[in-house]
């Protein structure tokens, strides 16, 4: 397949996924949206942990940010790539294959860590959670969304429309929430009806 036709191929499979979303309610578009606004003002090195399909790393490169994304998935991150590609935008973002649980960055080395929608995969959400902590600079934010209720009974339909099992993690976003405060962070949280978002500043003065 030509890189033409890969790119066009690739553009059709995303119109046609965030379509089926918006079939059971999701909006892609104004989640990703509502997650940038709920992060409040951001600058410096950014970083998205897991790139997934590229929904967010395209939200964040429209908006004119150029970032780090990762993911364990090679297979994933190309039709992110590709993704970000048709809409001329891929110079904005670099591309990297990292397993979150040990991270190659260095040391408070980001000054914004967005994740969306990946805590509910990992089987090491907490030791996920500590590189963060680590890569995070004195002075940064964590920003932390995954479904709410709701969003997860869409993903369940989805998935058994493909005819697979939407697998969650038994960790939510609130026992992350406990565990960043007892690590010196301030939290604030919000949502909508499909996404819940948790900021994480840390607290100077412990």
């Amino acid at each position: 397949m030509s890189s033409r036709k890969a790119l066009i191929e690739n553009h059709k499979n995303y119109l046609q996924r965030k379509s089926l979303y918006k079939s059971f309610g999701y909006d892609v578009d104004k989640e990703r949206n509502f997650i940038i606004r709920k992060a409040g003002s951001f600058c410096g090195k950014i970083l998205e942990a897991g790139t997934g399909k590229g929904h967010f790393a395209l939200a964040l490169a429209r908006k004119g940010y150029e970032f780090t994304t990762f993911d364990i998935s090679k297979t994933e991150q190309a039709f992110a790539k590709l993704n970000l590609k048709y809409f001329g935008l891929d110079k904005q973002a670099k591309f990297r294959i990292e397993n979150g649980e040990n991270l190659s960055f260095k040391n408070k080395s980001f000054d914004v860590i967005f994740s969306v929608n990946t805590l509910h995969h990992l089987t090491k959400p907490y030791k996920v959670i500590n590189e963060f902590v680590r890569i995070i600079s004195p002075h940064g934010k964590i920003v932390l969304s995954d479904f709410t209720t709701n969003g997860l009974r869409v993903m369940d339909k989805i998935h058994k429309l493909e005819g697979k099992v939407h697998e969650v993690s038994k960790v939510k976003l609130t026992d992350v929430s406990q565990y960043l405060r007892h690590k010196g962070f301030k939290v604030q949280k919000s949502k909508s009806k499909y996404q819940q978002v948790l900021v994480a500043y840390r607290l100077l003065n412990r």
